[in-house]
């Protein structure tokens, strides 16, 4: 029997794939499911199917799990955040661990995954809201999330992940810009003004920075919107105009220009404070990095000797929440205004141990080393989901630090540059951590040591 668009099968989902997707079998044939759960029997309709495996969405739920949850959100299933909302809190951390296990063999890599560290709310975590602002398809303006693989806005008031003072702060703003009929963005036409909303807040200070994405370099009646914002929000310290004119996905644009306040907020993670300017690359869920940040500290078994490089550093945060177990720390970050920022956070906290380096890490890291004679006890390395460049490996392996921290946002690319850095270091543990609950994202921290 032949799998066929249209058609409606009875299946029973016999796993869940790496995005949470259910996954069912005919004929040996695989169908992947969305929100469909392992060991649930569904009647499904075939919506394409390739030379391999087709896609599907469910028409009825036969025999639940006992892991379905009731929905709480209407619009998830659309905006394709939330992929495994359906799903028992407990189950997804399972879930997540098992993911990261699979993902590891796949590059043979057998090796203790501890348990998924979750959250005790798994609500309301985001500290960055970032919504697009455009039009409906009667012209009328709208503000919300982009449905999955396209650029229609869905109308978003509440979301269960989003912070709840910046989704407020938001629907405010959104209201006057309605009200007083400023452009919104007309993607087809590259025509408008306001094209986002970023919001973000301190979790610890409770400081909300607002910035404005616009087409133009001037807003209609920008002054007005910054009077609305700042009489009615106290805790918006700060209101930042970002200029995007150029026809991309790409949420920022190059220049800002502060119309209120420093232009920046101050957060803290472990005691630390820290500068977030508009484009600061600074973890989404604040609750999670404290753990996430601990256990990789924790892993460093650090005895207030040792010399350590954080590599892609940021803003500095890892490095900084380390300074009082540590000799001396170098971090290296390829985005200058990041290394500024990290210099300040490093002064703001009476930091004396630490120097902060604007470079690419395969080339700054050896160079660094070389020239001033410098031996690295420990390496924290967070790179984005792309994971580390060979040359950036092959660099840190020259280098042989006695342990290796890997902090990794992608299992994918984590399982890749371990199976590199195996032919030095052995892999003593992973521990994966929830910093974005009921999504199909896992972090991860790695420990390795010098064989």
């Amino acid at each position: 029997m032949s799998v066929k668009k249209n058609e409606i099968y009875e299946v029973k989902i016999i796993d869940n794939g790496f995005k949470g997707e259910g996954i069912a079998k005919i004929n040996d044939f695989i169908i992947f499911v969305p929100n469909a759960i392992k060991g649930e029997i569904v009647k499904i309709k075939i919506l394409k199917v390739l030379s391999t495996h087709a896609f599907a969405k469910i028409e009825a739920i036969i025999e639940p799990a006992k892991t379905r949850r009731t929905d709480d959100c209407t619009i998830y299933e659309k905006c394709g955040g939330c992929a495994i909302r359906h799903i028992d809190y407990k189950t997804t951390l399972q879930m997540k661990k098992e993911s990261v296990i699979e993902t590891l063999k796949k590059q043979g890599i057998n090796v203790s995954v501890k348990d998924t560290i979750g959250m005790e709310n798994p609500l309301y975590y985001r500290n960055k809201l970032q919504y697009p602002i455009g039009k409906d398809i009667d012209g009328n303006p709208v503000m919300g999330i982009f449905a999955e693989r396209t650029h229609r806005i869905i109308p978003t008031e509440k979301c269960f992940i989003q912070n709840e003072r910046l989704q407020e702060i938001a629907n405010g703003i959104f209201g006057f810009i309605k009200h007083n009929k400023i452009p919104v963005y007309n993607e087809l036409k590259l025509s408008g003004e306001i094209r986002h909303l970023v919001l973000r807040i301190g979790i610890k200070t409770n400081e909300v920075m607002v910035t404005i994405v616009s087409n133009k370099k001037k807003i209609k009646k920008e002054q007005e919107l910054v009077n609305f914002i700042v009489s009615n929000y106290s805790d918006v310290k700060t209101i930042i105009k970002n200029i995007n004119d150029f026809n991309t996905n790409v949420i920022l644009g190059d220049k800002n220009v502060v119309l209120y306040g420093k232009g920046f907020i101050i957060d803290e993670l472990l005691g630390f404070k820290f500068k977030i300017s508009p484009m600061s690359f600074y973890q989404i869920n604040p609750i999670q990095t404290e753990k996430l940040y601990s256990k990789a500290i924790e892993y460093a078994g650090l005895t207030g000797k040792e010399t350590i490089f954080d590599l892609y550093c940021g803003i500095g945060t890892i490095g900084i929440c380390a300074s009082r177990k540590v000799k001396k720390i170098y971090g290296i970050e390829t985005v200058p205004e990041a290394i500024q920022d990290a210099k300040i956070n490093a002064k703001e906290n009476n930091i004396e141990n630490a120097e902060f380096f604007v470079g690419d890490v395969e080339k700054t890291l050896p160079e660094f080393i070389c020239k001033n004679k410098v031996d690295a006890d420990v390496i924290f390395v967070d790179p984005p989901r792309k994971g580390c460049e060979k040359t950036a490996i092959d660099s840190i392996m020259q280098i042989s630090p006695k342990k290796i921290i890997y902090i990794s946002c992608n299992p994918a690319t984590l399982a890749r540059d371990l199976k590199y850095l195996q032919e030095k270091y052995e892999i003593e543990e992973v521990t994966p951590v929830d910093m974005f609950a009921y999504t199909s994202h896992v972090e991860c921290v790695a420990v390795l040591n010098l064989k």
